[in-house]
């Protein structure tokens, strides 16, 4: 595959979930509705369930959408690009089981926004370069690390209605999995 189709291919699946996020965000808007009372997380309540498949797709305004929206990208594409057989795998342990974790473990109140899965793709992308010790991903690790390290704030307690816990456990997501597939073969790289 050439470098400008990998390219294409590592931007095709995290343009498409930010667009998705931005569509939510719309159709939030024209139904004048603060979905994040419906599809957010709610721990420890069966309505607050259904937040673990949907809170990442709701943001509470429209900073809080782009501030997820670019890293997002940044870091979903580098996570498609550098380690694309596994990548489907990632993404899905930092939506599905940090909100599982968010749900079981964090405080009682609606946690919404993708903060949870950039953290896992952060971390995961941070601590691979660590668990595998091949140079490329060293590479890869340290320049998430230069670019994204002050993200390492956001997993303690802080500024209210900021759910830490979904950074923290999104942090702890992507580290998990990165150990999981550090010593792995089936990880491809460019």
């Amino acid at each position: 595959m050439s470098s400008k189709s990998r390219l294409n291919h590592s931007l095709f699946f995290p343009l498409r979930f930010v667009v998705l996020l931005w569509l939510v965000y719309i159709l939030e808007l024209l139904l004048h509705m603060d979905l994040g009372l419906i599809f957010g997380i709610y721990p420890r309540q069966a309505f607050g369930i259904i937040g673990i498949f949907t809170s990442p797709l709701i943001h509470g305004n429209l900073m809080h959408l782009f501030s997820n929206s670019v890293p997002l990208l940044v870091l979903g594409s580098l996570l498609y690009f550098f380690y694309d057989r596994i990548a489907a795998v990632v993404f899905f342990n930092c939506y599905f089981l940090t909100g599982a974790l968010v749900w079981i473990f964090a405080r009682p109140f609606i946690h919404i926004g993708a903060s949870g899965v950039i953290y896992g793709i952060a971390f995961f992308l941070l601590f691979i370069g660590i668990f595998r010790k091949d140079f490329l991903s060293v590479l890869i690790s340290l320049g998430v690390a230069f670019f994204y390290g002050g993200m390492i704030w956001g997993v303690l307690p802080g500024i209210p209605g900021i759910s830490w816990e979904s950074h923290l456990i999104g942090a702890i997501v992507g580290v998990f999995t990165a150990f999981k597939y550090g010593n792995s073969n089936k990880i491809s790289r460019y």
